[in-house]
């Protein structure tokens, strides 16, 4: 663990000053733009000169435009992923630069502790969800190949509307979409180094978009190569020991059709595909770092015999229909499956053991989880609902299967028994024009069962036997809220909704260890129901934009994780949680080639120390990232380049000083950098680097003491990438 000397007057200060200067930069944004609101400006426009409508899909259904939504709403554009793309290929580091409320970026295909506002967000890919709520496995974070990724829509903040897992909020990966009439062929090529003999890696890819009137299809396929990281001492880091994506390949195959139809083609029926396995290469093996001396995890050769690949093998398939003129309505229904597993690297732990296969601390096994879901979303929505102009009303009826168990790979031991999850959701959602006001509210009934068979625990648990059983999970949902256009670009929200999600239902099911007892009368498997209040404002000028907002998040039975101090592995806490947090965002394009962006975010969460008690207790880092502060510039100096910089700063903090769940965590700053050049008929050249200043640094998940988790991230890495279309 990483100490510092207790918070003081000093530190406080600093803190302050952090903040102050913080907040000031939100304020030159605004007041520059303030000054540019009579200034031409085009960023909003397509190439016809059109405005263009920001809008979102994600939680209504049907595209809804942003500033008639009562809650903070992030927008990742191609642009903003293109960017982090021309650095690394990691999944969640567009968030990490581009989210307030997302923790940082964990550099694994485990994605541990990453959440958003202190809790645990559901991960969806074209609608689709990731991973699985009865087993979170914090593997649902690598799941395609981000090159065909065109957005992605995030809600922050709990919400019931995508259904079970988000606690958190709700990020929505969202494909690409064939926009030019046509073929076009896109040939991708990247070699990524470190300048080590062993940190070299190469990406190749091929994207095939036709349109034509009726008909329009994508296709993506891409093999990615990644060989070892090195931190900012030019020391191979540590493999993480819930899986890393150094030392490993990644296969992608992705096809979508669509085809329109009908007298004005109003109607649609869209099928798409994926395949995505990244596994590791098996080339290296993990030697513990020393905390007391700082030095950090590393990983040496060879790797371990006899052990199975870390991998993440995710398939999923989608049929959509779509009638955008039934009963003067729009009715979409969407039916998906999705196959998961998950295979973590080799432990010989505490847990691991059983003397009737191997002596006592001999015994190297793998956990896997495996998931398979299928479900059908539908919706019905209708505009001036009895001829009153202004109101929509949106419903349908979501149906859930889901299935998750965990075994020990290696001998073929049952850990978490197969769990199956099955719901009926119905929903109705309705929203409200009148003058500048749009009134929002709704309600979604969550009625779903889990069934859970009778088995046995392994010896570390004493191998007791566990009848199985059927719990019943049923909550009401509703949601309200109110958006202000007060005028002059200025609008203001209000909000209250509940967000609903099982808890991490394998960990409590594993860890029985004596006789007697029952699923059904397992206290710590009934479900987190957060309630989230928020309120906030935007603005948005010519040539800037500025918004914040602050919320409350309760649950009054939630989770937290903690570390078991025999295993050193996690531990699920079911227990009061209380988080608040506050969050700013700002944009000024200065001219038609220059923009700046910062963000800023601020959460804090509470717990008890022991049952019953006050909620006095800091939540620490595997649940609440530190304050982030975070900035780019993007300067177009030539119709044909452009180049950004970025900067991204975790605080350091100290938590429940002077009590048994101290904790203190170091903060760091990095910076990036990248640029594109457009050759025209040749391609684009893109050349990315990664903490620009080889700054050394732990994570900050990494500081407190967890299972061989002493890790540091990245140095210097430096990416060249050529695209070219035809």
């Amino acid at each position: 663990m990483t100490r510092q000397a207790p918070a003081s007057q000093g530190h406080n200060s600093t803190r302050f000053r952090r903040r102050t200067i913080a907040l000031a930069v939100f304020a030159a944004l605004a007041a520059a733009g303030a000054e540019a609101q009579q200034a031409a400006a085009d960023a909003d426009k397509d190439a016809d000169g059109k405005e263009l409508q920001r809008v979102i899909v994600t939680g209504t259904r049907i595209p809804k435009a942003v500033d008639k939504i009562p809650g903070a709403v992030t927008l990742v554009t191609k642009e903003e992923i293109g960017h982090t793309l021309n650095m690394t290929d990691d999944m969640t580091a567009v968030l990490s630069r581009t989210v307030p409320g997302y923790a940082e970026s964990s550099q694994a295909m485990s994605n541990t502790g990453e959440n958003l506002r202190g809790r645990i967000a559901l991960r969806l890919f074209d609608g689709v969800p990731q991973g699985s709520p009865l087993r979170e496995g914090t593997r649902n974070a690598s799941f395609t190949d981000m090159g065909l990724v065109g957005r992605i829509e995030v809600i922050n903040g709990p919400s019931a509307s995508e259904g079970i897992g988000a606690a958190g909020g709700i990020i929505n990966y969202l494909s690409k979409t064939p926009t030019k009439p046509g073929s076009e062929v896109t040939l991708t090529a990247r070699y990524t180094t470190a300048f080590k003999d062993d940190s070299a890696g190469w990406k190749l890819g091929a994207n095939y978009a036709f349109k034509a009137d009726d008909w329009d299809f994508i296709g993506a396929v891409s093999r990615i190569d990644r060989g070892m990281t090195y931190d900012g001492h030019g020391r191979r880091i540590g493999l993480n020991t819930s899986g890393s994506v150094a030392d490993s390949t990644a296969d992608n195959l992705y096809a979508k059709a669509g085809f329109n139809f009908g007298a004005n083609r109003e109607q649609r029926i869209q099928a798409s595909f994926s395949k995505f396995k990244i596994e590791g290469k098996g080339n290296y093996h993990l030697v513990d770092g020393d905390r007391t001396a700082g030095s950090t995890n590393t990983s040496e050769r060879p790797g371990l015999f006899g052990t199975l690949s870390e991998i993440n093998d995710f398939q999923q398939s989608t049929l959509s229909y779509k009638h955008n003129d039934l009963w003067g309505g729009s009715l979409s229904l969407d039916a998906y499956y999705a196959d998961q597993k998950m295979r973590y690297p080799a432990e010989n732990g505490a847990d691991r053991q059983d003397p009737l296969i191997a002596p006592l601390g001999t015994l190297v096994d793998q956990s896997e989880v495996r998931s398979r879901k299928y479900g059908l979303r539908n919706a019905y929505s209708h505009g001036d609902v009895f001829g009153i102009e202004g109101l929509e009303v949106r419903g349908g009826v979501d149906l859930t299967h889901d299935t998750a168990a965990q075994w020990l790979a290696l001998t073929d031991r049952l850990w978490v028994p197969p769990m199956n999850y099955s719901s009926v959701a119905p929903w109705i959602q309705a929203s409200y024009d009148i003058g500048p006001l749009t009134f929002s509210g709704g309600f979604r009934r969550e009625d779903g069962e889990l069934e859970v068979a009778d088995y046995k625990t392994t010896y570390f648990r004493n191998r007791v036997d566990v009848k199985g059983g059927t719990l019943n999970y049923k909550a009401n949902l509703p949601n309200l809220g109110v958006v202000w256009k007060i005028g002059s670009g200025w609008s203001a929200f209000v909000s209250t909704g509940k967000g609903f999600t099982l808890p991490n239902v394998g960990i409590p099911l594993r860890n029985i260890n004596y006789p007697g007892q029952s699923v059904a009368g397992i206290l710590d498997l009934q479900a987190v129901i957060v309630k989230n209040n928020e309120v906030g404002f935007n603005w948005r000028g010519a040539m800037a934009s500025f918004g914040g907002s602050y919320y409350k998040s309760k649950s009054d039975f939630g989770q937290s994780l903690s570390i078991d101090p025999v295993t050193n592995d996690f531990l699920l806490a079911r227990q009061p949680v209380n988080i608040s947090g506050y969050e700013l965002t700002g944009e000024l394009r200065a001219s038609r080639d220059l923009k700046f962006t910062a963000l800023y975010s601020h959460t804090s969460g509470k717990t008890w120390f022991t049952s019953g008690g006050p909620l006095t207790k800091q939540m620490g880092v595997l649940d609440i990232n530190p304050d982030k502060l975070g900035a780019s510039v993007n300067w177009r100096f030539l119709p044909q380049v452009d180049v950004t910089l970025g900067a991204t700063r975790l605080s350091s903090r100290d938590l429940n000083v002077g009590t048994s769940a101290e904790e203190h965590t170091k903060g760091y700053t990095l910076f990036d950098f990248s640029a594109n050049w457009d050759w025209g008929r040749g391609g684009k050249s893109s050349i990315g680097i990664e903490n620009l200043t080889n700054k050394f640094y732990v994570l900050s998940w990494s500081q407190v003491v967890g299972f061989r988790n002493y890790t540091s991230g990245r140095g210097r890495v430096v990416s060249v990438t050529h695209t070219v279309s035809f």
